[in-house]
């Protein structure tokens, strides 16, 4: 049920202070349309024939005929509106100082209405103007693993010195394996939609075939890859890679870039005693970038592996010959760019952005 429109009876005074604003040149447009409304609300028209006359929402009609009718001249002004706070650098600082406290019980991060209900006198809108402001993301996550490897200085300096200036004629090879390979099945192709659009991709669900271990050997100077595929990653398979690498390159000094699994540095290393010609370096702990071969294996699962369908671990390990075939042909050493490597420093508290 539509609401009653209140009457409207001007008085001399007001019929003339209406008018005369109604006339005004120079009034604001808003008063002039407000004067107009209550001038038609006098001559007894309803809220829709205002509206019609004066091109506007009868809403608006509704709302300035009840303000009139309430509080008269009064009436038609604008109400005073809220001033937003004034925040100084400590409620900055308040606020960042919260977010390195823990979160309320019940809750596993900060949100910005978290923190504003925390500070309790700071508004949403200057919480998140704040975080913008600093850079800061509450829903991103990174993560980082710090080396605690005492020389960790010394080895890196070591292996980045290898990449930017090796040995003359040394071969410098990174190598590592890849463990635990799918052969994954899983329906392909494309999809159409009731809209008659396609898409195309894998399903959901799919069907395991096993897993197979991909060593590789990459040459930091010329970028070729050398792989050899087996069922485990056991130092008898490591080794069984390195002779098949070793023997293509018997009379060169060889240096080979490796992390410190268990199974490339046992305690009495016969193998490197009967192999004088081959001088291993380890990476730092924690430090799997400055093996040169990992990034390869991320251009490997884009490329190759990544949305496959395999049937077999033998399907997985031919995909995998045929792509570094291919490679090969257009190989190109990864350009090493970093001159000085740092140890990881100790993140900062939030509340020191503000310093």
């Amino acid at each position: 049920m539509s609401r009653v429109a209140p009457e409207i009876e001007l008085t001399g005074d007001e019929r003339a202070a209406l008018c005369k604003l109604a006339r005004s040149p120079s009034a604001e447009h808003r008063l002039v349309e407000r004067a107009n409304i209550v001038l038609l609300a006098d001559e007894r028209r309803s809220n829709q024939q205002i509206a019609e006359a004066l091109q506007t929402r009868e809403a608006r009609v509704c709302k300035w005929r009840r303000r009139f009718a309430r509080n008269r001249m009064l009436g038609l002004r604008d109400g005073a509106r809220g001033m937003r706070p004034r925040y100084g650098e400590s409620t900055q600082r308040r606020i960042l100082e919260t977010l390195d406290k823990p979160p309320p019980a019940g809750h596993a991060t900060w949100t910005g209405s978290l923190v504003a209900q925390a500070l309790g006198d700071v508004s949403d809108d200057q919480v998140w103007r704040v975080l913008r402001d600093r850079n800061i993301s509450l829903e991103r996550r990174r993560s980082w693993c710090i080396s605690n490897d005492l020389d960790f200085a010394a080895k890196a300096a070591d292996i980045v010195g290898l990449y930017l200036d090796p040995p003359t004629n040394a071969l410098v090879l990174s190598i590592d394996e890849k463990p635990s390979i799918q052969a994954l099945e899983r329906a392909q192709g494309w999809l159409r939609l009731p809209d008659g659009t396609g898409l195309t991709g894998v399903s959901h669900g799919y069907k395991r075939h096993g897993t197979t271990t991909l060593f590789a050997a990459l040459d930091v100077v010329t970028g070729k890859i050398k792989t050899g595929h087996y069922t485990r990653r056991r130092r008898r398979e490591f080794l069984h890679f390195m002779n098949d690498v070793i023997a293509e390159y018997p009379d060169r000094e060889v240096h080979v870039v490796l992390d410190n699994l268990n199974t490339h540095k046992p305690k009495c290393d016969r193998w490197l005693q009967r192999h004088r010609n081959v001088h291993f370096h380890f990476t730092p702990t924690y430090s799997s970038w400055l093996n040169q071969v990992e990034c390869w294996f991320s251009i490997l699962a884009r490329q190759a592996l990544r949305g496959a369908s395999f049937t077999s671990p033998q399907q997985v390990r031919g995909a995998i010959d045929r792509f570094v075939a291919g490679y090969n042909e257009i190989a190109a050493p990864f350009e090493w760019k970093a001159t000085k490597v740092h140890a990881s420093k100790p993140t900062h508290t939030y509340a020191e952005r503000c310093k």
